[in-house]
């Protein structure tokens, strides 16, 4: 079996992941590249793995991937996320609450303003999301156009499966992304703000110290990379599903839990784990793998385990089940998760309230989708009301 299976359509899975989950859990495939990998599908085996620090991002006895990011396993990740979780607290996500839900309501009240039709990811999502990373670390209003095309550029590469060439114009536009990062820093070190970034430059402890200067840059490079794109995939394939099943409407009577069971089902297809490799020999749902091994988990799958959550396919928000493991679980849980819910919520809210008769333009089928890394999401989305 070689990944990627096909789908019946962009919203839903591979019928190939119901059927190993309850057949092989654990199954041997090839990698797009041709090399072997373990499968994960059943919700229990992925939380497993993602909690097992026998499992770790890079391979047994070699350097961390990430050096100076929280991409990295053992007591290296956890001083990072220690420090990190200092400053990137609730708290300060809280804070961004009324400029997010702001920045919605205005880009919504725009495309209002101009009249059917509207393309959303151009016009809602990805202006929302940059500004939001952008109130995140203290960019200037000025800057934000600079910053959103560094941005796209270092986040459009699949470090996963990617070939030399992508790999090389990926490492280009990582080295451009923490360049601006290390401008950035020097300005918030020289004028200090209320923004993420200057909280990081000062945060410390009495065991762990304080980031040195390449993890303070690589640390903004990482929440650029991570939080850009992943929200915008986030938003505009949420806002999808809602209008292809007619619940965008009906979304701010119960706009967190509407929240949160659309990104139970779009999990997998707008952003997967990092591919974990065994760190010793591990026996997991009954199959043996083998130190070095690659493990692949599989979000959407998990999300639509019978024994974990009822009617799994079906649309039901402030269900009764099992936690979402949307986020991750374990010690690589995304310090970003309570700021990607707020854009997420506050664009949903934004159009449900100015633009209840919100529609597509053409079929959920029609909409072209675009990878980039471990994320995907709509290339645009055109609207009309």
């Amino acid at each position: 079996m070689t990944l990627p299976y096909d789908r019946p359509d962009p919203l839903t899975p591979p019928p190939e992941y119901a059927a190993l989950r309850e057949t092989t859990p654990v199954a041997q495939v090839k990698t797009p590249g041709g090399g072997p990998a373990w499968l994960v599908t059943s919700y229990d085996a992925v939380a497993d793995i993602l909690a097992d620090r026998r499992f770790g991002l890079a391979p047994p006895g070699t350097a961390h991937p990430g050096n100076d990011t929280l991409f990295q396993d053992g007591e290296a990740h956890g001083r990072l996320r220690r420090l990190v979780s200092k400053a990137f607290g609730p708290r300060g996500i809280e804070a961004l609450r009324d400029r997010v839900e702001r920045l919605a309501d205005d880009h919504v009240a725009a495309i209002a303003r101009g009249g059917p039709p509207a393309e959303l990811v151009a016009e809602v999502a990805g202006p929302v999301s940059i500004a939001a990373i952008s109130e995140l670390l203290g960019v200037e209003i000025a800057d934000r156009e600079h910053f959103q095309a560094v941005a796209v550029g270092a986040g459009g590469v699949d470090f996963v499966f990617g070939g030399e060439e992508e790999m090389a114009r990926g490492a280009q536009a990582w080295e451009k992304l923490l360049a601006y990062a290390a401008t950035l820093a020097e300005a918030r070190r020289e004028d200090p703000g209320d923004d993420l970034l200057s909280s990081l430059i000062t945060v410390r402890d009495a065991e762990d110290g304080r980031l040195s200067d390449g993890e303070l840059v690589a640390m903004a490079a990482t929440i650029v990379s991570a939080g850009y794109l992943s929200a915008r995939n986030a938003i505009s394939a949420a806002v999808l599903r809602l209008l292809r099943e007619g619940h965008l409407a009906t979304a701010p009577e119960r706009l967190g839990a509407t929240v949160e069971e659309v990104l139970r089902l779009q999990s997998g297809q707008t952003g997967e784990p990092f591919p974990r490799f065994a760190q010793t020999d591990v026996e997991l749902a009954g199959t043996r793998i083998q130190a070095g091994d690659l493990v692949l988990v599989r979000l959407e799958a998990a999300h639509r385990d019978p024994r974990h959550f009822a009617d799994p396919d079906a649309f039901v928000p402030e269900r009764t089940s099992s936690p979402s493991l949307v986020f991750g679980h374990g010690v690589h849980y995304c310090l970003g998760a309570p700021l990607a819910h707020l854009e997420v919520a506050a664009v949903i809210g934004a159009l449900a309230r100015q633009l209840p008769g919100l529609r597509l333009a053409g079929t959920a089928e029609s909409v072209e989708w675009v990878r980039d890394g471990v994320d995907a999401g709509p290339k645009a989305l055109h609207v009309t009301w």
